[in-house]
Parts: structure tokens; C-alpha cells; sequence
């Protein structure tokens, strides 16, 4: 009988212990599932295409249209790029890229980060043969450059990526921003610089009075001519969301939209002129300005002009892409238009 109990009291423990191994490995196999279900998932999120402004980013490559309509393939993380633009040298170099080629920089916009590498030529007359020397494996350039884009066949021929841009616009440096943070692999830095300069910008044009609808004149300046430009622009488009009313928007096509009338100015009589300037020659440039257009005597007749309203902008923000800075580009302008607000 004690032997018996014995025996009992054995079986017992030995299921005992069975059961609760059986649990501890289910528990351990359906741990083991669930984490290698959560990497899995975990990992497809990661290579999950993302598509904004655009842009399409997927695992290996990044997919967009660029300035001929055409849709390119770009691959990730390229090791020897060139770039053709500065203002786009810009961007490439606030998203995590670096070059071994530019061509020659601007004294109002240098690059720090790309001192070292090796200049091409100029924006408008860059080298084939020294661009193809480097042997390059991505290319960008920008179309507003007749001697950049005929560079395009010849590139590609030699199996060079190209990236074809026209950033005149916002939504462009978002863009842009896009695809240059797809390529280089910095979501990071896609995230700073898309949401502080939006969140930014739009705080600005939210805080502009609606009942003002000030008539505004944007001058374009060179050594060589004057010629005025409207909404379609960017220095235009940033005072159009600052709620003014450009008189060359009234313009029959966008080809008069650039022709200085000395008459239409009078007429319309602008509260505010603005002046970009291009070129080196900046003496040049003033006396271009005042030939043309101040020497008019019906010039200092027009209310901008008697209201000192007359501004000539910075080049670092309204001749070249403002990029990062949009923010402090719309600011100076609401300060101008708006001082009791803008303060």
C-alpha cells in the first residue's frame, strides 16, 4: 500500500513537470514566432515604397519625372556625383550628399562643404570633357541652362545617371528635398527640413492682413536690360501668397509678362516696386537701372517711389533658390509690406 502511494505520489510530479515544460516551450516557440513576426513586419515597413511631391522611394532606388517629362530611375546612395547648380548644390549638400565636381559658386552663396571638389566650368557653359573625366555616376543639373541640358545625351551615353531639374517654385524645393533625401538615404534630415520650413512659411501667411491687396512691380535687372516679372517666379509667387496684386499678371502672354513698360507702370502705379539684380557689375547694373528706368521723369511721380518703396532685394534670397531659408525670404517681404505686423 505505501509502495502503491509511492508510486502515485511519482506519476504525479512526472506529469507535473511535463506540463509545465509543454507550456514553458509553447511559450518559448510562440515568443519566438512573434518576434520574428514583428522583424518581419519591422523590415517591410522599412522597404515599403513611399511617394510624395512626386517621388517615389523604394529600397534600392528613387523614381521621378524630371524637367523633360521624363520618368528616371536614380539608384540609392551614388559615391561620385557633379553637381551643375549651386542652388541645387545647396539642397544635395543639406540632405547628406557630398560631390567631387561643382561649378564655379556665387561669393553671395559658397558651399563650405564642398570646397574641395573639383570645378567644371560655369553654370551656363560647364565642361563635358572635365565633367567626364571625373567619371561620375550621377550628374545634376538644371534645364533653366540651354549649355546644361545639351549635355544630357552625351551623359547618359556613357551611362551617367542625370538629374534634370526646374525648381522655381515652393512646392520644387519640397520636391526636390524629396528627392534628394530618397537618394541619399536621410529621412532624417527629409523630416527637418520639409516640416520647419512649411510649418514656418505658413505661420507667416496666416498672420497676413486679407483687406490690403497692394499693387506690387518686381523689377529684373542686368547689366544688359530691364524687364519685369510676374506671379509665374519665385521672388512672384512668394508675394502672391503674401497677398499682393502683381501688375504684370494682367499681361495677353507669359512672353509680355517680361516686356518693361514705362506706360503700364504708370498706369497701374504700384505701392511697392521690387528690384532683383543679376550679374557681377553691380555699377553696371545701377546705371542699367537708372538709363532705363529712374532717369523717366515720370518715375519719381509713382507712389511706390515717393512712399520709399522702392527696394532692391538681396541676392541671397531672391535672385538665388532661398532653399532652407524660404522662411526668412517670406519674412523680409512681410516686414516690407506689412511693418506694423511684422515686426
Amino acid at each position: 500500500m505505501k509502495k502503491t502511494k509511492m508510486l502515485l505520489l511519482f506519476l504525479v510530479v512526472v506529469m507535473a513537470v511535463s506540463i509545465f515544460s509543454g507550456c514553458q516551450n509553447t511559450k518559448d516557440v510562440n515568443g519566438s514566432d512573434n518576434d520574428d513576426a514583428k522583424e518581419e513586419t519591422k523590415k517591410e515597413e522599412e522597404n515599403k515604397p513611399v511617394s510624395e511631391y512626386g517621388v517615389t522611394v523604394n529600397k534600392d532606388n528613387v523614381v521621378f519625372t524630371d524637367a523633360r517629362g521624363k520618368e528616371v530611375t536614380i539608384k540609392k546612395n551614388p559615391e561620385r556625383v557633379v553637381c551643375l547648380y549651386n542652388s541645387y548644390l545647396d539642397i544635395w549638400d543639406s540632405c547628406g550628399g557630398k560631390v567631387i565636381g561643382k561649378v564655379e559658386e556665387a561669393e553671395e552663396k559658397p558651399i563650405e562643404n564642398a570646397k574641395s571638389a573639383e570645378v567644371v566650368g560655369s553654370p551656363g557653359s560647364p565642361s563635358l570633357e572635365k565633367i567626364l573625366a571625373l567619371k561620375p555616376d550621377l550628374v545634376i543639373l538644371t534645364n533653366d541652362f540651354k549649355g546644361q541640358a545639351s549635355l544630357i545625351p552625351s551623359l547618359e551615353q556613357n551611362n551617367i545617371q542625370v538629374i534634370d531639374l526646374a525648381n522655381t517654385y515652393l512646392k520644387d524645393y519640397y520636391m526636390t528635398v524629396r528627392l534628394f533625401t530618397g537618394i541619399t538615404g536621410r529621412e532624417d534630415l527629409y523630416e527637418k527640413h520639409t516640416n520647419e520650413v512649411k510649418k514656418k512659411v505658413d505661420e507667416i501667411i496666416a498672420k497676413v492682413p486679407k483687406d490690403k491687396k497692394y499693387k506690387v512691380l518686381i523689377v529684373f535687372a542686368t547689366a544688359k536690360n530691364i524687364t519685369v516679372r510676374n506671379s509665374e517666379s519665385m521672388v512672384g509667387e512668394m508675394l502672391k501668397d503674401l497677398n499682393t496684386i502683381n501688375i504684370s499678371d494682367t499681361a495677353a502672354n507669359s512672353s509680355d509678362a517680361k516686356v518693361f513698360s514705362m506706360e503700364k507702370i504708370i498706369q497701374e502705379d504700384p505701392d511697392f516696386i521690387f528690384v532683383q539684380t543679376m550679374g557681377s557689375d553691380k555699377e553696371e547694373i545701377m546705371a542699367r537701372l537708372k538709363q532705363d528706368v529712374e532717369d523717366n521723369p515720370a518715375w519719381s511721380s509713382l507712389t511706390a517711389v515717393k512712399n520709399d518703396r522702392y527696394i532692391i532685394l538681396s541676392k541671397d534670397l531672391y535672385l538665388y533658390k532661398p532653399n532652407a531659408k524660404y522662411p526668412d525670404a517670406y519674412e523680409g517681404l512681410a516686414k516690407i509690406l506689412y511693418p506694423d505686423i511684422f515686426k
